[in-house]
């Protein structure tokens, strides 16, 4: 697992959020898609780059393609500041 090099943004945290809030769905790829709400995300390249740091994963594993729920990492939960605000 990797962690993002740089300080993440209002965006980032915002999208981290609206995952820990169960608002927010993955396909199961190696550059997974994030719609919030069941609408596609504005920043995919941001929820690419969640994944790739290992900030968000899949709930469970799926076939290629296919949604399910996003969940935060232990990692994604530390960088909210442990805890979850309103998304």
């Amino acid at each position: 697992m990797t962690t993002m090099n740089t300080e993440l943004n209002r965006r980032a945290m915002a999208m981290l959020r609206a995952v820990g809030a169960g608002r927010a769905e993955l396909t199961c790829s190696c550059e997974p898609d994030l719609r919030v709400d069941g609408l596609p995300c504005c920043d995919q390249a941001t929820a690419h780059q969640l994944a790739r740091a290992g900030l968000i994963r899949p709930a469970r594993v799926v076939a290629v393609g296919q949604w399910t729920r996003a969940e935060l990492t232990a990692a994604g939960l530390r960088a909210l500041g442990g805890g979850l605000a309103a998304a």
